[in-house]
């Protein structure tokens, strides 16, 4: 298998999952939300919410910054392209 295909094989199953698409949603447009804020919109435990934020930034689609004792999530604007041409489709 190449590289490029491993890579698409991530992708795709990062984003098949229906709370990681939500989250990516949630957080468009500039919002910043924590892990509690996303929790509760989406109505899962906290722990579930933790592994999904955390998949997603080892993967550059969300960035965290600390501020004031929180972690606030935002979609990195600065995200891999592959990423970004599936979420511009996603958005049509």
């Amino acid at each position: 298998m190449s590289v490029n295909t491993k890579r698409w094989t991530v992708v795709f199953r990062t984003l098949s999952n229906i709370n990681r698409l939500k989250i990516i949603q949630m957080l468009s447009g500039g919002r910043k939300m924590t892990v509690g804020q996303i929790s509760g919109n989406l109505g899962i435990s906290f722990k579930a919410t933790s592994n999904h934020l955390a998949m997603l930034k080892n993967l550059d689609v969300l960035e965290a910054h600390g501020s004031e004792g929180h972690v606030f999530y935002s979609v990195n604007p600065r995200k891999p392209g592959d990423f970004t041409k599936i979420l511009n489709h996603l958005s049509r």
